[in-house]
C-alpha cells in the first residue's frame, strides 16, 4: 500500500492556507468599503435618512449580499462608529484624567486637534450629522456620543490642569473651561463645514488658545 506523501500534504495545507488568508483579506477589504460608502451616506442623509438598500446600491451590492457582511443597519452603525475611532478622530487628546500630556504647552493638544480634523472634512461632516441625529432618546449612536464628548472634556481638562493651574480667568473651573473649549472646537467645526474658503479653524483656534493663556497670565 502506498503511503502518503508528507512534503504534498504539507504543500496542499499550505495551499489550503493562503486561499483561506486571500478569502478573508477580502471579506475584510470589502467589509471596510461597505463602512466608508455607509460612512458617507450618513454624511449626506442622516442615519435616519440612510436605507440599506442605498448602502448597497453605492457599494456595488444587492441589499442580501450587504446583509451577508451586516446583519441590519444598526450594526452598520456601530461598525461605522468603531471606523471613526480608528481613523484616529481623538488621537490628539488624552483619554484619562490621569494621563500627562507630552506637550510643552498641553493645551497644544487641542490645537492639533483642530489642526488634524481641518483634513479631514468627510469624517468631521459624518460625526456632525450623526452627533446631530443621536440627540433623540432612542438613537442607536446616543451612547457613542455621550461617551466621546465625555473622553474630550476628560482630555481637554486634564491639559487645562496641566498648563494653566488655579490660573484660570474669571473663577472658572478647569471642568467648566473643558466644555466652553469643546463647545468653541465643535462651533468652529460646524461654521468651516458650512464656509470652509472663509473660515480657517486651525488658525482661529490657536489664537483662541493664546487669549485664555494671556487672560490666565493676568489673573
Amino acid at each position: 500500500m502506498t503511503q502518503p506523501d508528507p512534503s504534498r500534504a504539507d504543500q496542499a495545507e499550505a495551499e489550503r492556507r493562503r486561499v483561506d488568508q486571500r478569502r478573508v483579506g477580502r471579506s475584510r477589504n470589502r467589509r471596510d468599503e461597505i463602512l466608508r460608502v455607509a460612512f458617507d451616506l450618513f454624511a449626506e442623509r442622516g442615519y435616519r435618512g440612510t436605507s440599506l438598500a442605498a448602502v448597497a446600491d453605492r457599494a456595488g451590492l444587492t441589499q442580501q449580499g450587504l446583509l451577508h457582511y451586516f446583519p441590519n443597519k444598526e450594526a452598520l452603525l456601530v461598525e461605522v462608529l468603531q471606523l471613526s475611532d480608528e481613523l484616529d478622530i481623538r488621537r490628539p487628546l488624552a483619554k484619562s484624567t490621569n494621563a500627562v500630556p507630552s506637550y510643552a504647552r498641553p493645551l497644544d493638544q487641542l490645537a492639533e486637534l483642530v489642526a488634524y480634523n481641518s483634513t479631514r472634512p468627510s469624517v468631521i461632516r459624518s460625526l456632525t450629522v450623526l452627533a446631530t441625529e443621536s440627540l433623540t432618546d432612542d438613537h442607536p449612536a446616543r451612547s457613542f456620543f455621550v461617551e466621546r464628548y465625555a473622553d474630550l472634556r476628560r482630555g481637554a481638562e486634564a491639559a487645562l490642569r496641566t498648563e494653566l493651574p488655579g490660573r484660570l480667568p474669571g473663577g472658572v473651573t478647569a471642568e467648566q473651561a473643558s466644555v466652553l473649549l469643546i463647545a468653541v472646537i465643535e462651533g468652529l467645526q460646524l461654521q468651516w463645514l458650512l464656509r470652509p474658503d472663509e473660515i480657517d479653524m486651525a488658525r482661529l483656534f490657536t489664537a483662541f488658545l493664546q487669549l485664555i493663556r494671556e487672560m490666565g497670565e493676568t489673573e
